[in-house]
């Protein structure tokens, strides 16, 4: 684990429809649970929340203080937002021991620059995004690291299995999925061509109703979150 992130928890009296309260306040209601701990419901300040959702995903761990005492180790295991103006309306955290292990999803870094970029103008694409893992929580990576300073040409690719982790950390990815491989530049804009028709296709299937439906998506995720 690269590095220790600390967040403060208050208990929450208010719930339901009250919640909207606290939001404007600048306060977020949250939800602890997992591990031999009874369910809680509290609250945090806003702007403690947000900078601490920068810093993590759902594979770093969190050590949470309630109310100043006890710590607790945690992880993000869902966040609601508002669907239009992407505000955190509500958090969910899980709570695990130290001796527990946990499954993970940790973003993969593309490093190093590609020959067959440089040399020959394809471009780089990563169609896996992340790997899911377990570990224990104190060894649990933040992201993981793929050079791909092999790819000469556009018939190469690295795969999961030239990832290198920890010997603490058991990757579940099949050892042959692919990462990341260089497109040549005709396949590219086939690719994008392909892309922006189907993309064409569905905004014409829903521009009658795109009002319609952010109204009831809005009203919906704020009924979830309380």
């Amino acid at each position: 684990m690269a590095e220790t992130i600390s967040l403060n928890l208050s208990s929450r009296e208010v719930h339901g429809k009250k919640v909207k309260q606290l939001r404007s306040q600048g306060v977020i209601p949250v939800h602890m649970y997992g591990g031999k701990m009874t369910p809680a419901n509290l609250q945090v300040s806003g702007a403690d929340l947000r900078k601490v959702l920068e810093r993590v995903g759902g594979n770093v761990p969190l050590f949470i203080e309630i109310d100043g005492t006890g710590e607790n180790i945690c992880f993000v295991r869902e966040v609601q937002r508002h669907p239009v103006t992407e505000e955190v309306l509500h958090v969910d955290f899980l709570r695990v021991e130290a001796t527990q292990v946990v499954t993970a999803d940790v973003p993969i870094v593309l490093d190093g620059e590609a020959p067959a970029v440089r040399n020959l103008g394809g471009t780089l694409a990563q169609p896996l995004q992340s790997l899911t893992v377990e570990a224990l929580p104190a060894n649990m990576p933040a992201e993981l690291l793929l050079d791909v300073g092999g790819l000469e040409d556009f018939e190469m690719a690295v795969r999961v299995a030239d990832i290198i982790v920890g010997p603490d950390v058991t990757v579940l990815n099949e050892p042959r999925d692919m990462v990341a491989r260089v497109m040549a530049p005709r396949l590219e804009e086939e690719f994008e061509a392909v892309t922006g028709e189907e993309e064409e296709v569905e905004g014409e299937e829903i521009e009658g109703e795109e009002a319609e439906g952010e109204e009831a998506a809005e009203g919906a995720a704020e009924e979830e979150a309380e």
